[in-house]
């Protein structure tokens, strides 16, 4: 059996090496310049290892000819937003155009792309039928199959996880069932595509609303000049209590499932409130941190056009270099349209795709040093950031005036105090 992975992003990648320990594994991307790192063993996305790449059975290309001869397609391709929060399914409808082209008799294709309930047999297979011109259970079979990817956590693997398939017919449920037991530790069926559509995309939607309920907890506290964090553990210690952190919301799933499922919602004329509400409210998390340090620099007598801010950490998570959809961009630019310069430091983003995708440089933490600041943001808790307060004393122009913005609550509010620090948590 010969597999073909389309996408070898965060999540095509992983699937490719673990499938090609048991069959032939073809990896195809449009992107070149991310075959050729693979194909020399570099995964510039940190998550596997040369040895994992460089296996002989998985081959990656950017070359669609070797896609012929294939039994199961799978496709992992990104599902982002427009700038309305529309879907934009412009990729999932190349790779359905492309793979409808070599599928043949008895295929089956099965989609990983986080979606809307019902695109999949409603957009996907119509251009599957279109350009194979083969009839959909007849000819070829589809399932779906989620990912189920956080970038940098080792305990929830791709071995590791409840993986779910979703078909609309049981023997290509069974069969999809057996290949992903190979590399999964436990397979939940459902018994249709749709089922499989809607539960990815509520597990995003829940954490999303369960987020926007404590940002707006710990806007409401610091109005009440009470600590969020030290709130949260102490209502943590009850039994049913479900603890979620403050902060802000990127990534290429939190923020963006709900527009999907809302999308959706609204071609049958219901309007969903909560969640577009509480997506909102994530939405404008940034701005609110970015007002909280024009008005901290204005209590310390600093004009924002003399403000030099150090903001570290641009990736949407700590200790990875996923900068997709980051929010910390949002603050960038609020605190750019204060007139407050800011540069930006992070150790594990690539800049050149930082540059590419956003339009500004960020720098490595090296660069940090000779460098004095009026204000210090650490927006992203990466291991290399979690440094005693004194390692960020000396970066300060005024040691009388020391502004520190810790939106992941790093330090204690008693140690702040303590070191005459002027600062904001979440």
């Amino acid at each position: 059996m010969t597999i073909a992975v389309i996408g070898a992003g965060y999540v095509g990648l992983p699937l490719a090496i673990a499938f090609a320990k048991h069959h032939s594994v073809v990896c195809y991307d449009i992107n070149q310049g991310r075959i050729l790192q693979l194909l020399k063993g570099i995964d510039l996305n940190k998550q596997h290892s040369k040895n994992d790449i460089l296996n002989k059975k998985l081959f990656f290309t950017d070359d669609s000819n070797l896609l012929k001869k294939i039994d199961i397609y799978i496709i992992t391709v990104p599902t982002p937003i427009n700038l309305s929060n529309q879907p934009d399914l412009s990729m999932l409808e190349q790779a359905s155009l492309l793979v409808g082209k070599y599928i043949k008799k008895d295929s089956i294709i099965i989609y990983e792309s986080t979606t809307y309930p019902g695109c999949t047999e409603e957009f996907c297979i119509p251009l599957l039928e279109k350009s194979s011109q083969l009839k959909y259970g007849k000819d070829f079979f589809v399932a779906y199959s989620p990912e189920r990817v956080n970038p940098g956590d080792k305990i929830n693997t791709l071995q590791t996880i409840v993986k779910i398939v979703g078909a609309n017919d049981q023997k290509t449920l069974k069969a999809v069932g057996k290949l992903y037991k190979k590399i999964c530790k436990s397979i939940c069926y459902v018994n249709s595509i749709k089922i499989a559509e809607s539960a990815k995309v509520i597990e995003n939607v829940q954490r999303d609303i369960n987020i926007a309920l404590v940002n707006e907890l710990s806007v409401l506290f610091h109005k009440l000049n009470i600590p969020t964090n030290e709130v949260l553990k102490a209502a943590a210690t009850k039994w049913n209590f479900h603890y979620y952190k403050p902060g802000l919301v990127g990534g290429h799933c939190i923020g963006i499932d709900p527009y999907y499922l809302a999308y959706k919602a609204e071609q049958y004329n219901y309007f969903p409130q909560l969640i577009l509400s509480g997506r909102r409210f994530n939405e404008n998390m940034g701005r609110y941190i970015a007002t909280q340090t024009v008005q901290l620099l204005s209590k310390k007598n600093i004009a924002n056009s003399k403000a030099n801010i150090a903001i570290l950490g641009f990736s949407f998570k700590e200790n990875i270099p996923d900068c997709r959809n980051t929010k910390v961009i949002q603050i960038f630019h609020e605190l750019k349209n204060w007139k407050i310069k800011a540069e930006v430091f992070d150790p594990h983003v690539l800049i050149s795709e930082v540059r590419e995708e956003y339009g500004i440089t960020v720098k490595k933490l090296k660069e940090l040093k000779n460098k004095k600041f009026e204000k210090i943001f650490l927006v992203v808790s990466h291991k290399k950031y979690i440094k005693k307060l004194s390692f960020y004393n000396s970066f300060y122009k005024n040691k009388n005036k020391k502004i520190m913005i810790d939106v992941k609550n790093i330090f204690h509010e008693n140690e702040l105090k303590k070191n005459k620090y002027v600062y904001f948590q979440l």
